[in-house]
């Protein structure tokens, strides 16, 4: 095969569980630091030629990771790959897609240029804050998301859930679970004075006697999930439980959950677990790696991957 996996330290994990999925192994190479904390890359795979997929999520340390996967693609870039295709299941710095308040950086397309600029051909992406930010790059974006994988665990229950999108924006992610199995939908509406700060006003819909699911792309500090939890209690809701793709945690935002309202918290591994993430018993973690398997594999066969949209 004509196909070379690589991977920053990123989420090596996923890594590995993609390349059992291919039956490939991750190629080798050193990727690490000089004393003074400089990127180091050596590639120890040859790549001549062939067709490249890197995979490396953007998370924290963002900054140190987004640097690895530049000097990665650098490498195979230099090393006269033929295609050099990144996955990042996680794309970190899309929060900030717009400017939304004066005087502030689109770093969403800023992470673009670099990435272009390092040499990328095509870029993979699962569940991006907002799909728009597919047109920041001048190269072809498959954007993934996680409603397959998720579906697939939801069938193994009997349970019927209302779908609940924590605000206005993730009203169509929401509303394809709900229509995937016939289900209900409701909506929160809620305001964010400020970044990881939000207040809840009110939910839209009838949640009484429900069980909820809450569906969003990420949960950072988990104050809003938490928010909306409570929101929906108070409101009648039998249950609440929550599945958020990318499990950013930052802070206390575990120990917020665990002490929270919600039943449970799903979320894929497109980011790695902290140790206090692993031993909470209100978060399962999912696999994404069958589904970006599957989408390297199509890519590099040139067959279509529109059946893994979602």
């Amino acid at each position: 095969m004509n196909l070379v996996l690589l991977s920053g330290n990123a989420n090596l994990p996923l890594a590995t569980k993609i390349s059992q999925y291919l039956d490939i192994p991750i190629g080798k190479a050193f990727v690490g630091s000089f004393s003074d904390g400089e990127t180091r890359v050596e590639l120890q795979t040859n790549v001549r030629g062939r067709d490249v997929f890197v995979v490396q999520s953007t998370c924290a340390p963002v900054n140190h990771h987004i640097m690895e996967l530049l000097a990665i693609v650098d490498a195979c870039k230099r090393a006269s790959a033929s295609q050099i295709t990144v996955v990042t299941p996680y794309f970190g710095y899309a929060r900030q897609e717009r400017k939304s308040v004066p005087r502030t950086p689109i770093t969403a397309k800023l992470i673009a240029d670099l990435f272009q600029a390092a040499g990328i051909h095509r870029l993979v992406a699962l569940e991006l804050h907002n799909a728009a930010i597919q047109g920041f790059f001048n190269v072809p974006v498959d954007h993934l998301y996680i409603n397959p994988v998720l579906a697939a665990y939801l069938e193994q229950e009997s349970q019927e859930y209302l779908v609940v999108s924590p605000d206005a924006g993730g009203v169509e992610r929401a509303r394809s679970l709900a229509k995937h199995f016939g289900w209900g939908l409701a909506i929160i509406d809620k305001r964010r004075d400020k970044p990881n700060d939000s207040t809840v006003m009110h939910v839209i819909g009838h949640v009484e006697g429900k069980r909820c699911l809450i569906i969003d792309d990420i949960v950072d500090t988990g104050g809003s999930l938490v928010k909306a939890a409570e929101a929906l209690r108070a409101k009648g809701a039998l249950s609440v439980s929550a599945a958020i793709t990318h499990p950013v945690l930052s802070g206390k935002a575990v120990e917020s959950i665990q002490q929270s309202c919600l039943d449970r918290l799903v979320v894929a591994d497109s980011i790695p677990l902290s140790a206090a993430a692993q031993q909470c018993d209100k978060i399962v973690q999912i696999t994404v790696g069958e589904l970006l398997a599957k989408a390297i594999l199509r890519i590099h066969t040139h067959d279509s991957i529109s059946s893994l949209f979602g």
